[in-house]
């Protein structure tokens, strides 16, 4: 029996869910634990998935973690949480510079890892966790949650579909007031607005226009008292003569606009990271279609089920968000800081 059948038959034949625990209890971990809880009353994902633990650096944060979601095991040190057995997939809801470290000590333990963007804060650190996940064979995929949406899909076949004609460009930007959150003015903990708001504008055009060669970049941004990036803009020249523009603050409200112009109309994504409707428009401005999303628990199931799939399969990664596609982003982000020579202490 192959190890792709053998890990899903495992499961199937124990009658047994996929035991998740969260590393980590800031507020994207609030967010992943309701995720979770409202899967298992969903009639699509209640055999599939199960909130086992919770692992915090203090132990009374991890303690009312637990009892606010009803999470059976808490733990007051990550080096507690590897070493459960009954733990399948460990979520990682930390800041950017503790992820690779943190995916690496889980990985080296036997767990999958489902890492919470931007996956890492720089190359190095990507490499290092993917070559781990290499050499172990363990799950490390980047939780990104428009890659898993179904919104990807929906867009992806309205564009093969030649609903705009063809593609020649793609804008992106999204922007909040997020300067009163520490970790995010924070250059110790990677902080700025390019790896925690900058990154969708810039997956959004990845997922548009896919994995094409960069001719040139540019790239522009102001920056905040601590050092951090506040808000900037970038433009990606392709090979193939299409261009991105990404734009990104935590200064201020954008319209959180995705849109793709063609050579027959182009197309309005509104909200692009979590997008909630798709307008198209035709030549001359003429609004001819509007496409609602499908309903969703909170967005971030998506992922969930794809990382568990994956595991259940005896994969590495994730489909939506493969190991070449975190590298190349990545490496993006790289070079964005590159021209605006902007460093983290932890980097020098």
């Amino acid at each position: 029996m192959s190890i792709m059948n053998g890990n899903r038959k495992l499961f199937e034949d124990e009658g047994r869910p996929v035991s998740i625990a969260i590393l980590g209890a800031g507020n994207i971990a609030n967010a992943m634990a309701r995720t979770i809880q409202a899967m298992g009353t969903d009639e699509r994902y209640a055999n599939l998935v199960s909130l086992y633990a919770v692992a915090s650096r203090d132990r009374n944060r991890a303690a009312s973690f637990a009892e606010r979601f009803h999470v059976p095991v808490h733990y007051g040190s990550y080096e507690e949480l590897v070493e459960d057995d009954e733990v399948d997939l460990v979520y990682i809801a930390t800041p950017h510079n503790f992820h690779a470290e943190q995916a690496i000590l889980c990985m080296k333990h036997g767990k999958n890892v489902l890492v919470e963007k931007s996956f890492t804060a720089n190359r190095e650190q990507a490499d290092a966790a993917l070559g781990v996940s290499e050499s172990t064979g363990m799950l490390c995929t980047e939780a990104i949650w428009t890659r898993y949406m179904p919104s990807r899909t929906i867009i992806d076949d309205l564009l093969l579909s030649n609903a705009i004609g063809d593609v020649t460009a793609v804008t992106a930007n999204l922007g909040y007031p997020l300067t009163g959150v520490k970790r995010l003015v924070d250059p110790d903990l990677a902080g700025g607005a390019l790896l925690d708001v900058g990154i969708y504008p810039l997956n959004f055009i990845d997922m548009v226009l896919g994995p094409q060669q960069i001719s040139s970049l540019e790239s522009s941004a102001s920056f905040f008292e601590t050092g951090v990036d506040a808000q900037s803009s970038t433009t990606l020249h392709y090979a193939n003569g299409h261009m991105g523009v990404a734009s990104c603050s935590m200064l201020g409200m954008s319209d959180a606009q995705g849109i793709i112009w063609g050579s027959k109309g182009y197309m309005i994504c509104s909200n692009i990271n979590d997008i909630d409707g798709i307008d198209i428009y035709e030549d001359g401005h003429r609004h001819v279609r509007h496409i609602d999303m499908p309903r969703q628990l909170t967005g971030y199931e998506y992922e969930v089920a794809s990382a568990t799939n994956a595991i259940l399969d005896g994969e590495s990664q994730c489909p939506e968000m493969t190991h070449e596609d975190t590298l190349r982003m990545v490496s993006l982000e790289d070079s964005i800081r590159d021209i605006w020579g902007m460093t983290y202490p932890f980097e020098e």
